[in-house]
């Protein structure tokens, strides 16, 4: 039997029972080697809307003073090729939980490197930027009427690089016509199977007037809502990979590279971004509620 250090974390905020809800595992030469299967079922038995696997070649001690591990993701349903708020979980695991005292922490994934780091007493992730382009309506209409109405849609934009359908409602709306605004879930799936989408969001530009603000009255440049069914998760809390999309489209409409947000689900979340080149720096807080230990 292994014994493997578990964590719960909520990402992108500053207290409990918001934010998006994490798992984290830390996985060293001293516990276990999981196979993809134990790591599902890890996943299933978490039943978090993603459980982070953290690696390393050396023994427990190893995630307080090593700089680079390797790291993935899993739903309740399926491994993940990215996944913002697990990162900045298992992220405020090594800094915040265990101590680890290096700058910059390097993360080993399928498509390449994470870089992560604490910066004024944010968890800043740096990943791949994955800019959308215009998508013509009629190719996904079945898909967009059970989204969303279709008078209410401004723009419609698809990421290639990762599969994620971006649905920019009318600057008219409100913030409360956003959060109001309810898909048909059960019929996303059916409406498009073929692979091409697998994350929907729907975002609203921010203002004062249009109520996208935050508990001290600042205005978010953007505010969101993201949909992944098609990952067995209904409507996702905070999306960190859904804002590499969002933060390449906002940087260009609003003609801006700094840029601060909010994911407007129930449990809801703040996101800081910055663009540079082809990254996209995003940077949130994080709670951890619970730690222990998982027997296998």
């Amino acid at each position: 039997m292994s014994e493997l250090p578990i964590f719960f974390v909520d990402a992108f905020t500053k207290t409990a029972f918001s934010g998006n809800p994490a798992g984290v595992c830390l996985v060293s030469s001293s516990n276990a080697s999981l196979t993809d299967e134990q790591m599902q079922r890890v996943a299933m038995e978490m039943n978090m809307p993603a459980t982070g696997f953290i690696f390393s070649d050396g023994d427990d001690e190893s995630f307080k003073t090593r700089s680079r591990f390797g790291l993935r993701w899993f739903t309740a349903e399926t491994e993940v090729p990215l996944c913002g708020h697990a990162t900045l979980g298992s992220t405020a695991v090594l800094f915040k939980k265990l101590g680890n005292a290096s700058k910059e922490i390097s993360f080993d994934i399928s498509s390449g490197t994470l870089r992560v780091s604490c910066r004024d007493n944010l968890f800043w992730m740096d990943f791949p930027r994955n800019p959308s382009q215009k998508q013509n309506r009629a190719e996904l209409e079945n898909l967009l009427k059970v989204v969303v109405d279709s008078s209410l849609i401004q723009d419609v934009e698809y990421s290639p690089t990762i599969n994620y359908l971006l649905v920019r409602i009318s600057d008219s709306c409100s913030r409360s016509e956003l959060e109001s605004i309810q898909p048909q879930i059960p019929l996303m799936v059916e409406s498009d199977n073929t692979g091409k989408v697998r994350v929907v969001i729907i975002t609203l530009r921010g203002s004062q007037s249009n109520g996208a603000v935050d508990a001290e009255g600042r205005s978010y440049d953007f505010v969101s809502r993201c949909f992944c069914p098609w990952f067995g998760v209904p409507e996702d809390h905070v999306t960190g990979s859904a804002h590499t999309v969002l933060a390449s489209y906002w940087s260009q409409q609003l003609d801006k590279n700094e840029l601060y947000a909010r994911q407007c689900s129930p449990r809801g979340g703040d996101i800081h971004m910055r663009v540079a080149g082809d990254r996209v720096h995003l940077a949130g807080n994080a709670a951890i509620i619970m730690t222990g230990t998982l027997e296998i």
